[in-house]
């Protein structure tokens, strides 16, 4: 038996003002506990457009949009506004501090680059000996935090303070089919949400929570559902592809997600086991659609519906990522396709949502 297409509304657009945005938000600073200048791109972008906007005492911007339908679903979708980086710990002078991690960050991959501190963005490096001073017996051991500093400057030390945020200073950059910049995790799904509000269908319920705090434990998006109480929730995230060729030539059975294979859906993390109609149904909207997809191979990470999920009485979720190659290092690498048909496939998704759906068995 042939399917036949859904008529749905046109779909929002990747142009050049998404472009501009998703350059704005990949730039600014908003290293996990200070979003703030995230916040502000997401508020001035959405303010005239939503029925209420909320920002919680963590620093969630909860936003929703109520559709006219009768027996409408509420679904909550969630985009973190966090980014891993760096925390001046201390300051030795001469524009010197020590540093930590905030977040998920391989030391191995920091030494030489170049930083921007705080919401100034003042410019740094992060120093390492350098490799012409070395002993012997230095070049055999790894790389650790203790030996590295943020350097800024003579006169750095009066342009920062202990407890500011530093990320890394890579630009946005489109390049023929991709995008290069240093927090697509998860700026992209912020871009992508901002469209989803504004072009919100009225056949639900939407309530958009733009979270604080995922990498450091998801603790932004467990308030947020919480506040919203959703009958459904889905975590619009940015997910390694590890796709590369291997040094010997074998086929790459590890890679994860492929980039230019469409939007990855979640069937099992190191958090979540999605529920089984919510997979159903994106599959379902992406074949009808003619929306290429791939499944996330099961294996450790996670995105906000690993908290969303166990708030309340247990909230039904699902996550979508667009692969990126080079997550929380200083240059990230994404395909416009896959963008482009990711924020097609949650929009055409969540306007064929219903009641019905959350009465099948869950399997």
């Amino acid at each position: 038996m042939t399917t036949k297409k859904q008529s749905t509304p046109t779909t929002p657009q990747i142009r050049r003002p998404q472009l501009r945005l998703l350059e704005r938000l990949c730039n600014a600073v908003a290293v996990s506990g200070d979003e703030s200048e995230v916040r502000k791109i997401v508020i001035d972008e959405l303010k005239t457009h939503v029925d209420d906007l909320v920002v919680d005492n963590l620093g969630n911007v909860l936003i929703t949009r109520s559709g006219n339908a009768r027996n409408r679903l509420k679904v909550m979708i969630a985009a973190h506004m966090d980014e891993v980086g760096f925390m001046l710990t201390t300051d030795e002078d001469d524009g010197l501090f020590r540093f930590d991690f905030v977040g998920g960050i391989d030391v191995r991959q920091i030494a030489g680059k170049p930083v921007i501190v705080g919401s100034d963005h003042v410019p740094g490096v992060i120093g390492l000996k350098p490799i012409h001073l070395l002993s012997p017996d230095e070049r055999k051991q790894n790389v650790s935090l203790e030996t590295l500093r943020i350097d800024m400057g003579p006169g750095g030390s009066s342009k920062a303070q202990i407890g500011e945020r530093a990320t890394f200073a890579t630009p946005f950059q489109r390049t023929g089919p991709s995008i290069r910049a240093k927090a697509l995790d998860d700026r992209i799904g912020v871009a992508s949400l901002i469209e989803l509000v504004k072009h919100a269908p009225t056949t639900i319920d939407l309530q958009a929570a733009f979270t604080v705090q995922e990498e450091v434990g998801l603790r932004g998006a467990r308030v947020a559902a919480y506040h919203f109480d959703p009958d459904i929730a889905i975590a619009l995230d940015c997910t390694p592809a590890y796709d590369l060729p291997t040094w010997d030539g074998s086929e790459n059975v590890e890679y994860n997600t492929q980039l230019d294979k469409g939007p990855a859906l979640y069937v099992a993390d190191s958090r979540t086991l999605s529920d089984p109609r919510l997979i159903r149904h994106f599959v379902n909207t992406a074949e009808i659609h003619n929306i290429p997809y791939q499944f996330r191979q099961p294996g450790g990470g996670g995105t906000d519906a690993g908290t969303i999920h166990r708030q309340r009485e247990g909230i039904p979720s699902i996550s979508i990522s667009v692969p990126g190659r080079y997550l929380h290092t200083a240059g990230s690498i994404c395909r416009m396709s896959d963008w482009r048909n990711t924020l097609s496939l949650v929009y055409n998704a969540i306007h064929s949502l219903s009641k019905g759906m959350l009465k099948q068995p869950r399997g």
